[in-house]
C-alpha cells in the first residue's frame, strides 16, 4: 500500500510543456507502452501555458460508480485502478462520467486504461514515473512538509466544485496561498460562464480601379487593418 505520508501534488504554474512526463509514462509496465498522462493548454489563443492532467483519484470515484461491470476498483490507500480486463466491457460510461476527463477506452483491446499513480512504484514508496523526470517539479511526490518548504507562496487544494457537487481527491493541486484562503475549493465550472473579450475587425477598402501616380508609392491595403484587443 502507498505510505500515508506520501502525496501526489500538481503545480500547474511550473509546467513548461516539455512532455517528459508523457514519455516517462509510456515506460510504466502496467501501461504497456501507452501514456496515461497528457498536457492541456490553458487559454491556448493567448498563452503557451500547459498543465499536466493525471487521474485525480477521487475519494468517491464517479467512474467506478457508473461502471456496470464493477471493473474499476479503489484500493485501501485511495488509488483508483484501471479497469480489470476480465470484467471491463469497454462501454465508455467511465469516460463520460469522469469530471476530469481522464479515463480512455482502447477499442483495439476493449478495455479502459488510465493513470493509476504508478501503483507498482508508489505502493513501495517510490515516485511515479512522471514525477521522477519532471525538470520543473510541476509533478511532485512527497510529504506535505516538503511541498510547504518548496512552495511557501502556494497551498495544496484537493476539493473541487462541479456545480452543486464537491469532489475530494487524493491528488492535490497547488494554488496561490491567497486563493486557498479565499476559497476552500476550486469551482471548476465557473470558467464555463466566462465570455470572450469583444473583438472587432476594421478594414478600409481600397478602390481596385484607382491607378496610383507613383507605383513605388502604392498604398499598402493592409496598413489600416485594425484588430482591437
Amino acid at each position: 500500500m502507498k505510505p500515508e505520508y506520501l502525496h501526489f501534488f500538481i503545480d500547474p504554474s511550473r509546467c513548461i510543456g516539455c512532455q517528459a512526463c508523457m514519455h516517462a509514462c509510456t515506460e510504466c509496465d502496467t501501461h504497456r507502452g501507452e501514456s496515461m498522462i497528457h498536457l492541456e493548454f490553458v487559454e491556448r489563443a493567448e498563452s503557451t501555458q500547459t498543465v499536466p492532467v493525471v487521474c485525480m483519484h477521487c475519494d468517491q470515484p464517479t467512474c467506478a460508480e457508473v461502471c456496470p461491470a464493477d471493473a474499476i476498483k479503489r484500493t485501501g490507500d485511495g488509488v483508483v485502478q484501471s479497469a480489470r480486463k476480465p470484467r471491463c466491457i469497454a462501454c465508455g460510461n467511465c469516460v463520460v462520467a469522469c469530471p476530469f476527463g481522464v479515463p480512455e477506452v482502447f477499442e483495439d483491446r476493449k478495455i479502459m486504461m488510465k493513470c493509476d499513480m504508478c501503483y507498482d512504484r508508489t505502493s513501495v514508496g517510490k515516485k511515479p514515473m512522471c514525477a521522477t523526470v519532471c525538470p520543473s517539479q510541476a509533478l511532485f511526490f512527497g510529504t506535505r512538509e516538503q511541498i510547504e518548504q518548496l512552495r511557501p507562496q502556494s497551498q495544496p487544494i484537493n476539493r473541487f466544485q462541479f456545480g452543486a457537487q464537491t469532489i475530494t481527491t487524493q491528488v492535490q493541486v497547488m494554488v496561490p496561498r491567497e486563493v486557498a484562503v479565499r476559497a476552500a475549493h476550486v469551482d471548476v465550472t465557473a470558467a464555463m460562464e466566462e465570455r470572450p473579450r469583444p473583438r472587432m475587425l476594421k478594414v478600409l477598402a481600397v478602390d481596385a480601379n484607382a491607378q496610383p501616380q507613383d507605383a513605388a508609392a502604392e498604398p499598402d491595403p493592409f496598413a489600416d487593418v485594425e484588430i482591437p484587443r
